[in-house]
């Protein structure tokens, strides 16, 4: 067990990521490459769920795009993220949130947590 930690903690990369959760609309800025040529992409949206640990945690968004939801995983210690950026926090009572997908319309609006 301690063997396989050290390995990961090997490949895992010193990125520092802010601290977000289930509930919060971030803006991550992806490495995409085409061809030779190498471009950022914005990905927008609600954190619907993190989940693993250590080099293995990922978490997935949600966005809509042209009506139509659009789902993707990220692996937090990946290197072709740029950068993550919390927008809002959201203020949500679970650590998944897979009942938003149901919703469309106002019910679709994640209230703010409150910072005093």
């Amino acid at each position: 067990m301690d063997l396989i930690k050290e390995v990961q903690n090997e490949f895992s990369t010193a990125q520092e990521t802010p601290a977000f959760g289930a509930g919060d609309t971030i803006a991550v800025s992806y490495k995409i490459k085409e061809g030779e040529k190498e471009r950022i992409q914005q990905f927008t949206g609600v954190v619907l769920q993190r989940r693993g640990s250590g080099t293995t945690e990922t978490f997935t968004i949600r966005k809509m795009s042209g009506g139509i939801g659009v789902e993707r995983i990220f692996p937090v210690t990946s290197p072709f993220i740029e950068e993550i950026k919390v927008l809002k926090n959201g203020a949500v009572r679970r650590a998944r949130i897979f009942y938003f997908r149901e919703r469309t319309g106002k019910a679709a609006r994640i209230k703010e947590k409150r910072r005093f």
